[in-house]
């Protein structure tokens, strides 16, 4: 049984999905953008900024479901240009400790929603 779990901390839904659905022991998160949901206006500073938004974004659905970046165990990351990887690495890192940080896959792609920079998904373990 699945059990849909969305948070106005973080930015709605502008389709037919949901920020999370808890399945099990599982946490999936829907792609998340650098929307900032208190202000309703995309975060475009900096490839940084953006990246800390989204990861941001990422924390408060964790934390509707009662978990934080620890329980985390895969991430996707979505990039416009592979050339910003140093920069979103060194932002994404500091959500994590490296010892336990989960598996990821970083792909760059030609274009996002909204025609962002990032798009960050990720799947989260409830353990007991």
């Amino acid at each position: 049984m699945k059990k849909i779990v969305n948070t106005d901390k973080a930015p709605s839904p502008v389709g037919p999905y949901n920020q999370s659905i808890v399945a099990g022991d599982m946490v999936f998160i829907s792609g998340q953008i650098p929307l900032d949901a208190s202000t309703g206006q995309l975060v475009s500073d900096s490839i940084e900024s953006e990246t800390r938004q989204v990861m941001n974004n990422i924390g408060a659905v964790l934390e509707a479901n009662g978990l934080d970046f620890e329980a985390v165990v895969s991430c996707s990351v979505f990039v416009k240009d592979m050339e910003d990887y140093g920069k979103i690495n060194a932002v994404y890192a500091s959500y994590f400790q490296e010892d336990t940080a989960p598996t990821r896959a970083l792909v760059e792609v030609a274009r996002l929603p909204k025609d962002v920079n990032i798009e960050i998904s990720a799947i989260a373990y409830k353990h007991r």
